[in-house]
């Protein structure tokens, strides 16, 4: 009774087995004449593989076969292992209706293999891939015997894996892994390709180039250990920046932001302020402003007056976009700033010079990621807006100041500026109106005359007309100029009385006013009532000890200004006018040719 009780379990498990196999897949790679080489060769493909197993099959040959799987997966690892040429290109989805005894694994290991099945069957692949349990017992002893002694304290390092058996455990990666290690790559600077799981060419070249860097053999696969040191540095520096993707909605952006060394959002219209955490050094502002070209360029102009963009680098504007780029000894920055649709979105980061390795991973996330999202940007009742005066719009923020700031006014069509000798002495850079550097062309320092070239053409709306005949004394002028040097972004128009057109002292090139002045009105026009220019205003001279009357002023007449502009290849435009001018009209026109003259150290 016992013997036949055995017998039908062992025919219903044989029907059982049979009808499992028949709803499985298996990807056969090689199929041998006798037992004894089949034996052989399944223990080859178990070093690198930890899914084999061999069966017999109806013809009586003997097939060596991956998996089971489910059929799409078996589809799925048969391209991809051939993509990888860890298989023959012959191999194929084995029909398992022709599969009889299984005589790999030995019947010892065969639980183990069949319980290592599943969806991710190559897994074992990844810690180097197990070899395959061998077919006699006394062997399945001695391997045991062995992986015991590798596990005791003391056991030498795991070798490396083979080329084989690296590609076999890279395999098993899925395609979520496969992108986190090419983005690695392109964290260590050596992937610049698409993030998309697929390992082409490109990919097999940034692999061999870190190998390189990292004093590994170059052999473009990665091996689980070098893979999981790069993914280990990868992602502790991500959590050592705190790279995180920010929803910023207030200015309608999107962007990857370093987290761990910049604190939380503040808002001053057109910015939104991620100040240093910790004492980190890295700052971040977010640019977000309703606008068109011209509001584009001004914002060029004010970006240029911070503390944290230098002076020194890369400055490209374009009609729709602009970047800034600079490094000087105590900060770097890179700023960008586009106009779409009427909305300006951008960013600017800045960190220590110390940390420019990190900056430099932190930045291309913020240019790969930076996105505007929607039709809004900062609401202007959040902060000031930009129309506001430059220490508003910049609230909380160092602003980068000039030594001094004098006044000037446009000589010729081209841009040409004449100005105080005073405004240039000494200066590494001269600006027009803050943003457009100047050469200095000429200086006579007899005069206290000088003259500036801009070094991007200028269209100004009013050119300086000399006056030709005498003035009238005791008549009405006025002078234009920037009083409050740079805290004023247009000039300042003080009215007067010409008392005469000599100086103290008999000098002919000079003329005397009377007229409530301050130092940054020096090198502005003087127009006498028709709107001609009859003089440039000089700096207050000292009385030598004596008191001068209040307002009293010397001015470097017409004459010897235009002897000064003719001498340095500046043609004058004489004047025609007649008659008087309103008060308001001359008013507009001293602005429209005024400039502010600034020097910088």
């Amino acid at each position: 009774m016992r013997q036949v009780l055995v017998l039908a379990a062992v025919v219903w498990a044989l029907a059982f087995g049979r009808a499992a196999l028949a709803q499985e897949a298996w990807v056969q790679v090689e199929a041998l004449p006798s037992l004894a080489e089949a034996e052989a060769r399944a223990g080859a493909w178990g070093g690198t593989f930890p899914n084999v197993a061999g069966f017999r099959l109806s013809s009586g040959w003997y097939a060596i076969v991956l998996g089971p799987f489910e059929r799409a997966e078996a589809a799925r690892q048969l391209e991809l292992l051939r993509s990888e040429r860890l298989i023959p290109q012959d191999s194929y989805i084995a029909d398992t209706g022709a599969f009889r005894q299984r005589f790999w694994p030995a019947a010892g290991a065969a639980g183990a293999a069949a319980a290592g099945t599943g969806d991710t069957p190559l897994a074992g692949a990844a810690s180097g891939g197990a070899a395959a349990a061998p077919a006699a017992d006394g062997a399945a002893e001695g391997a045991a015997e062995g992986a015991a002694a590798a596990a005791a304290p003391g056991a030498g390092a795991e070798p490396e894996q083979t080329p084989r058996e690296a590609r076999a455990a890279e395999a098993a990666l899925t395609e979520e892994e496969r992108r986190e290690v090419q983005a690695a790559l392109q964290w260590e600077g050596v992937y610049a390709g698409a993030i998309d799981g697929a390992f082409g060419p490109g990919t097999r070249k940034s692999m061999a180039a870190w190998q390189a860097a990292q004093g590994f053999e170059e052999t473009g696969v990665l091996t689980s250990r070098q893979r999981a040191a790069l993914l280990d540095r990868y992602r502790a520096e991500q959590a050592a920046l705190g790279l995180k993707t920010v929803s910023e909605k207030e200015a309608g952006i999107e962007i990857v932001l370093p987290t761990a060394l910049v604190g939380p959002a503040r808002y001053d219209p057109p910015f939104v302020h991620f100040d240093p955490r910790d004492g980190s050094g890295f700052r971040v502002l977010l640019i977000s402003q309703q606008g068109d070209a011209a509001t584009l360029a001004g914002l060029y102009d004010i970006m240029q007056s911070l503390e944290i963009v230098p002076l020194e680098g890369e400055r490209r504007l374009g009609p729709d976009s602009f970047v800034l780029n600079g490094a000087n000894g105590t900060v770097q920055s890179y700023t960008q700033a586009e106009l779409s649709g009427g909305l300006i979105k951008g960013f600017t980061l800045a960190w220590p010079p110390a940390e420019a390795d990190r900056a430099a991973r932190v930045l291309e996330a913020m240019k790969a990621s930076f996105r505007a999202v929607g039709d809004r940007a900062l609401d202007d009742s959040l902060g000031q807006p930009l129309s506001e005066d430059r220490e508003g719009l910049l609230a909380g923020l160092e602003v980068r100041r000039p030594v001094l700031s004098r006044s000037g006014f446009y000589a010729d069509p081209a841009g040409a500026v004449v100005t105080v000798a005073e405004a240039v002495r000494g200066c590494r850079r001269v600006t027009l109106d803050l943003g457009t550097e100047a050469d200095v062309a000429a200086v006579d320092p007899g005069l206290g005359v000088a003259l500036l070239r801009p070094r991007a053409a200028l269209a100004p709306r009013v050119v300086a007309e000399l006056e030709s005949a005498a003035p009238r004394r005791g008549s009405d002028i006025a002078v234009a100029g920037y009083s409050y040097e740079d805290r004023l972004d247009a000039p300042v128009v003080t009215f007067g009385t010409l008392e005469e057109m000599q100086g103290l002292n008999g000098e002919p090139m000079l003329a005397r006013i009377t007229a409530g002045t301050l130092a940054g009105d020096a090198g502005g026009p003087v127009l006498d009532a028709s709107g001609a220019v009859l003089g440039m205003l000089l700096p207050r001279a000292d009385g030598g000890g004596r008191i001068l009357p209040p307002g009293e002023q010397a001015v470097l007449d017409a004459g010897a200004l235009g002897a000064f502009l003719s001498a340095n290849g500046v043609t004058p435009a004489a004047s025609a006018r007649t008659g008087s001018m309103p008060a308001e009209d001359m008013a507009a026109t001293a602005r429209a040719m005024t400039v502010l003259v600034s020097c910088w150290n």
